[in-house]
């Protein structure tokens, strides 16, 4: 099985960015996901925060996507329960890793690692080794997002390593890269991008629905509380991954794990413009560096003749 180009519409040409764009585009919602969890009640758990989001989102793509109603085959639901598993993972993973490790540390790994585990899902699982203008694409965006959000701690002095926000934000790095692969083979074998991805997102949710229970779900009570929950399941999950879903029927998977890097960089100017956080000068060249990369592999190459 392989994750392949395939046009919504064979009789038309699709045009090269329809696959890019969209996955930006969710990246840039994505982005906004810190700095809307920072207006949480602080009596929050972390992950409480993302399973909420993520309860209340993928319940909005199961009924819109009316995937109740296009059930998938039954030889695909390994795909279904593998993808609706790392996504139940990711956020209960990464915001874990964000309290231990610290937002910088956490996102650089689980943005950085994506694309890496991506690139190895789809040698040893498809045969299909990593094309030269993918690797070059990548090592330049996964250095420009890790210089763009450590700048502004290379100047100071390192803190002791935390092996276990380190392991959690590898193990949500591997959780998005797997349902990023799991939902772009279905989609590739011409299911519909919303029923794949509400049906992904519907079982996800059920998933994380106990950590929403037992913790102490009152902040979801209170006004900031739920107007952050409801921020994160419209925007973060429901438009976003609409718009990945979409982007997924046009890109390869191990592309839009590296597109999704533009999440650090609406992140930190969502932070500089408004949390009033200041980014030297390194930052700004990492931002460059990230947003050349990201260009490299977004734009259409020319045809050869």
């Amino acid at each position: 099985m392989s994750v392949t180009t395939r046009p919504a519409d064979p009789a038309h040409h699709v045009n090269p960015l329809a696959g890019p764009v969209p996955v930006l585009a969710a990246a840039t919602l994505w982005g906004t996901t810190g700095t809307a969890a920072s207006f949480a009640p602080s009596a929050a758990p972390a992950a409480a925060i993302g399973a909420a989001g993520l309860l209340l989102g993928g319940l909005l793509l199961f009924l819109r996507s009316r995937a109740f109603a296009r059930v998938l085959p039954r030889r695909e639901w390994p795909l279904i329960l593998l993808g609706a598993v790392t996504v139940a993972g990711y956020p209960l993973s990464f915001y874990p890793a964000v309290a231990r490790s610290g937002v910088a540390v956490a996102t650089v790994i689980t943005l950085g690692s994506a694309p890496v585990f991506a690139g190895l899902l789809s040698w040893l699982i498809q045969g299909r080794r990593p094309a030269r203008r993918w690797t070059t694409g990548t090592v330049a965006a996964i250095a420009g997002c890790a210089v763009l959000v450590l700048g502004p701690e290379l100047a100071g002095a390192g803190a002791g390593v935390d092996v276990l926000g380190v392991t959690l934000a590898l193990t949500a790095g591997l959780s998005y890269a797997a349902y990023t692969m799991a939902g772009g083979n279905l989609i590739a074998r011409g299911h519909p991008s919303g029923t794949v991805m509400g049906t992904m997102f519907g079982l996800a949710g059920l998933l994380v629905l106990p950590v929403v229970l037992t913790g102490d779900p009152g902040w979801l009570l209170s006004a900031r509380g739920a107007t952050v929950a409801v921020y994160l399941a419209l925007v973060p999950t429901y438009a976003a991954y609409r718009l990945f879903g979409y982007g997924l029927r046009h890109t390869t998977a191990t592309t839009a794990t590296v597109l999704s890097l533009a999440e650090a960089a609406v992140a930190a100017l969502l932070g500089v413009a408004l949390l009033g956080e200041r980014l030297p000068a390194l930052s700004w060249a990492g931002l460059a560096v990230l947003t050349a990369g990201l260009a490299f592999l977004t734009l259409p190459t020319r045809p050869r003749r």
